[in-house]
């Protein structure tokens, strides 16, 4: 029994999301959405998801190239339970891959069968995954022999869509579950679709009808987590209830809101001045951990954290002209004496 049956259910993931949901992001929703779960842990998400890293790359990647991927594989204790996502349509990369996550400490090894990005389609990867169903499997069990699932080491997942061009859930889960994944994920929207289109929950509830058919009493083995447009943590256990979904998984939603697990925080709450203190916190550290990547990567988080109050558009943009954690905190310091200043006087 992996940590995965013993999750009871609702419950609510932290989605994997390129250069959003990066080590220094995840150790911030860590600390601000820390209470104590159902299960009597303590912590933030259920499960937390790292943002996905190339197979190839960890296998194949010179040695300056291999520790800029391992950065994205850094986590805390707080995070846990963590899952390592790797992408990959070589069976054999797949595998040592996994091997390293378990070697590295990770609670699980999930398979990206789901991104839409043309330059990770191109490698036979992401939502390309859905049209070779052959490959998917080759992929799903090398993952297990790296991560030694079926010897007590770590549980495999798969997170996907209901299809590539067309929905093609009746055909597409059961071929994953055929291979026994502890969790399922899947984005109620298809390839095509992206996000344009509102996600699909009456096809989550098909999925875990479908899951119930096929596993009968042994449904526990496979749990199903639903994925799209879920706005809140309320949203999200409505949604489960409806749907009848094992887990939700949270994604868009923690933009500006490292607040959003919390189970007794409302983020539109949170006072102006600790909402900034945190956006600070989280470019330092983000410069602290990520010193090779752009610091523009840090910025598309700005206009998340800063509005809805009196001079929101004003001080976001000149945050978006600075390139420093220190040029950040400077700006955001004038700010909040100049608003407290017009308060007190006004």
């Amino acid at each position: 029994m992996s940590f995965w049956q013993n999750l009871p259910a609702p419950f609510f993931v932290l989605a994997p999301m390129a250069d959003v949901t990066d080590a220094p992001f995840r150790r911030v929703i860590a600390k601000y959405s820390a209470h104590t779960r159902s299960d009597g842990t303590v912590g933030g998400p259920d499960v937390t998801w790292t943002e996905f890293v190339s197979a190839d790359g960890l296998v194949r990647a010179t040695p300056e190239g291999k520790v800029k991927l391992l950065a994205d594989l850094i986590y805390t204790e707080e995070e846990r339970p963590i899952v390592a996502q790797l992408f990959s349509s070589t069976p054999e990369h797949m595998e040592q891959a996994a091997a390293l996550c378990l070697e590295l400490g990770f609670d699980g090894v999930d398979i990206n069968m789901g991104c839409p990005d043309k330059s990770i389609e191109k490698q036979r990867c992401g939502a390309a995954m859905i049209k070779n169903p052959e490959l998917a499997a080759e992929i799903i069990r090398a993952a297990k022999r790296g991560a030694k699932s079926d010897e007590g080491g770590i549980p495999v997942t798969v997170k996907t869509r209901l299809g590539y061009n067309q929905d093609q859930l009746e055909e597409w889960l059961p071929h994953l579950i055929k291979e026994r994944p502890a969790a399922i994920t899947v984005h109620a929207r298809t390839r095509k679709e992206m996000s344009k289109v509102p996600a699909r929950w009456e096809r989550i509830k098909r999925a875990v009808e479908i899951r119930d058919s096929i596993l009968g009493e042994d449904k526990h083995l496979v749990r199903i987590i639903g994925n799209g447009d879920a706005l809140s943590l309320e949203d999200a256990k409505e949604k489960a209830l409806a749907s009848g979904a094992d887990g939700v998984m949270l994604g868009r939603a923690i933009f500006g809101n490292p607040w959003l697990f919390h189970p007794d925080t409302d983020a539109n709450l949170v006072p102006l001045e600790e909402r900034l203190r945190v956006m600070v916190e989280h470019t330092k550290l983000f410069e602290e951990l990520l010193p090779f990547k752009s610091f523009a990567l840090m910025k598309k988080h700005y206009k998340a954290y800063i509005k809805d109050f009196h001079g929101a558009a004003e001080l976001r943009a000149e945050l978006m002209e600075q390139e420093t954690a220190a040029d950040i905190a400077r700006v955001v310091d004038t700010f909040l004496k100049e608003h407290y200043s017009n308060v007190h006087t006004g």
